[in-house]
């Protein structure tokens, strides 16, 4: 069994246990097992005792090689390769077994997809028997009565039937194209969108991955950062405000903060920044300075100057020069950024449209939790980056005694002003 991440692997395990125990299956769960030492490959094992194994493993391709039996490839349009996890563990079916891949959607452009539409529209050449089911498919199979049994008293969702369960969920979901590729199996139209679901979902952080920027300047897994840059998309009411920080470690770029402010006072907002502003790894920063951002930008000038904050003033000239420098990283997987479904919509929400006249704009629908401000504070932030950090020092130089060589001299002295002289 293959899985999106170790712990998405590890809980795959936990279920077949469970149902191990149901059927009154005698099962033993292994642990952690080592594969191949040489590629750093383990799984996750149940053993039966018939003699029969479960492997849990990670979404790494090369685990499936050389392995015999059936295939489950859960969340398989969320591995970085879909594509070539399908190439690898599908001749492992070759003496028996089968293979059985388990996913929701994500976008039209991936792989998955593919075999859906294989299977609906050109005569399912794989021989794939295909299984749907939607959130309205669930609940009318009596999905709502099995959950409420499991609730705590008091859960707002006791009181609910089925309709009014559907439009909760809808309603708390990111964006409606969002609510209908995660819970009604309609795959997300890559078609009109800056940037694909395979592009985002394979440069998000891996579950378990420790990322974040403290408080104190220190990140997650205990290191102190050296160089961090800061995008701010500023908003005030509906919009929001987005401070966008990242991290560059040589080509990479790694976020490890997205502060999203809603609804709060310019010198709330204002606070937020200092703060993250006053570390001494922050490099450069742009701030949106359109409208509101305005005020914003001239004071954090004043207060870290001018060769630490920029300025940017969005037209549309502006616009298609900050996306498509980050499209360019999602593409050649430089960047690293958070698995969150708002900031997926954010990303997702950019439109480029073409004019009459043959002038590009990048549009984005406005909802209640932004218009697509994450995607813009990210572009602000990468590009305070992409002009390097230059790094200043004094180096004295002695004063050239009788031994000296003029010509070794790396700063040469004349006699033109006084004692110290001048430099030529």
């Amino acid at each position: 069994m293959s899985s999106r991440d170790d712990i998405q692997a590890r809980l795959f395990l936990e279920d077949c246990k469970r149902f191990a125990g149901i059927l009154n299956v005698a099962a033993r769960d292994l642990g952690a097992l080592v594969l191949d030492d040489d590629k750093k490959i383990s799984a996750y094992v149940l053993h039966f005792a018939n003699g029969r194994r479960i492997h849990s493993m990670s979404s790494n391709p090369d685990a499936q090689a050389g392995k015999r039996g059936g295939r489950v490839l859960d969340e398989f349009a969320l591995h970085p390769d879909p594509r070539k996890l399908y190439s690898i563990a599908y001749p492992g079916i070759t003496w028996g077994g089968q293979l059985e891949i388990v996913s929701t959607h994500r976008g039209s452009a991936n792989f998955f997809n593919e075999l859906v539409e294989d299977v609906k529209h050109r005569g399912n050449p794989k021989g794939f028997s295909l299984h749907t089911v939607s959130l309205q498919n669930a609940l009318d199979q009596g999905f709502l009565f099995k959950l409420q049994q499991a609730l705590p008293a008091g859960d707002e969702r006791l009181a609910m039937d089925e309709g009014e369960y559907f439009d909760f969920i809808k309603s708390g979901c990111a964006s409606e194209e969002i609510f209908l590729q995660e819970y009604m199996c309609v795959p997300a139209d890559d078609e009109g969108a800056f940037l694909s679901f395979d592009l985002i979902a394979g440069c998000e952080y891996r579950g378990g991955e420790a990322w974040q920027l403290f408080a104190d300047g220190m990140l997650a897994d205990g290191r102190k950062p050296t160089e961090l840059y800061v995008g701010v998309d500023v908003g005030r009411t509906r919009d929001l405000t987005v401070i966008w920080v990242i991290e560059r470690i040589g080509a990479m770029l790694f976020t490890r903060a997205v502060i999203c402010l809603q609804n709060m006072t310019f010198s709330e907002q204002e606070a937020h920044l200092y703060e993250i502003m006053a570390l001494p790894a922050v490099r450069r920063c742009c701030i949106d300075d359109t409208g509101l951002g305005m005020q914003l930008a001239e004071r954090a000038q004043e207060k870290f100057g001018t060769y630490r904050v920029e300025p940017v003033r969005f037209t549309a000239n502006v616009k298609e020069a900050l996306a498509y420098p980050v499209r360019a990283a999602f593409e050649d997987k430089s960047i690293r950024i958070p698995h969150d479904d708002k900031i997926r919509a954010d990303l997702r929400a950019i439109r480029k449209t073409t004019t009459a006249a043959g002038n590009i704009r990048f549009l984005a629908e406005s909802g209640p939790d932004g218009h697509s401000d994450r995607f813009w504070a990210l572009a602000l932030a990468k590009h305070a980056a992409a002009n390097p950090a230059v790094e200043y020092a004094y180096h004295p130089v002695r004063r050239a005694g009788r031994m000296d060589a003029e010509d070794n001299r790396p700063v040469k002295v004349t006699a033109g002003l006084g004692r110290c002289g001048g430099l030529w």
